[in-house]
C-alpha cells in the first residue's frame, strides 16, 4: 500500500522508491581462496556505490553454487581455488545458463592462462600483483552499464 507522500512547508517529499528507478546495484560474487586477500577485496568491493558483494567463496562448487542460485552480475575469480579451479568455473559457464561477466583475478598471469581465460569470454585478466588497482574501475564501469541496462 502506497503512502501519501511527506509535506515539507509548500514542498512534498516522495518516498525514495519513486524517485529512484528499479535499478539495483551490481551484484558481485568472489572466488577467491585466501582468506586474507578475499577481506582485503571485500573491503574495496564495499566501498564502491553501486556495487554490492553478494557473496565469497573459495572453491569452485560453492563458485557454481552460488551463480546458479544468486545469479551475480559480476564474478571476480581466481584461478586456483581452495577446491576445483577458475577454469572449471568458466568451463561450466561456457557450457550455458546464467552467464555473469567474469573478471579473473590471480597471481599466475602466465599468457598460455590468459589465452584459455580469454577464449572463454572473459571481460578481464588481472595478475593480483601488477593489477589489482585496475579492479575499483572495472566495476565502476561496470555498475554504469548495468545501470544503463546494458548488461
Amino acid at each position: 500500500m502506497w503512502n501519501p507522500p511527506a509535506t515539507f512547508g509548500s514542498r512534498w517529499i516522495a518516498p525514495v522508491a519513486v524517485i529512484m528507478p528499479n535499478n539495483p546495484s551490481l551484484r558481485v560474487l568472489l572466488a577467491e581462496d585466501s582468506s586474507l586477500l578475499a577481506a582485503r577485496l571485500a573491503e574495496l568491493i564495499r566501498r564502491l556505490p553501486d556495487v554490492d558483494l553478494i557473496e565469497t567463496v573459495d572453491t569452485e562448487a560453492d563458485a557454481l553454487g552460488s551463480i546458479a542460485g544468486s545469479r551475480p552480475d559480476v564474478v571476480i575469480l581466481d584461478l586456483h581455488l581452495r577446491t576445483g579451479s577458475g577454469f572449471g568455473v568458466l568451463r561450466k559457464l561456457a557450457r550455458g545458463g546464467h552467464r555473469p561477466k567474469v573478471v579473473v583475478l590471480t597471481n599466475f598471469g602466465l599468457p598460455e592462462y590468459r589465452h584459455e581465460a580469454e577464449s572463454f569470454g572473459v571481460e578481464a585478466f588481472l595478475d593480483k600483483s601488477r593489477d589489482y588497482f585496475r579492479l575499483p574501475s572495472l566495476l565502476r564501469g561496470f555498475a554504469r552499464e548495468h545501470a544503463a541496462g546494458d548488461n
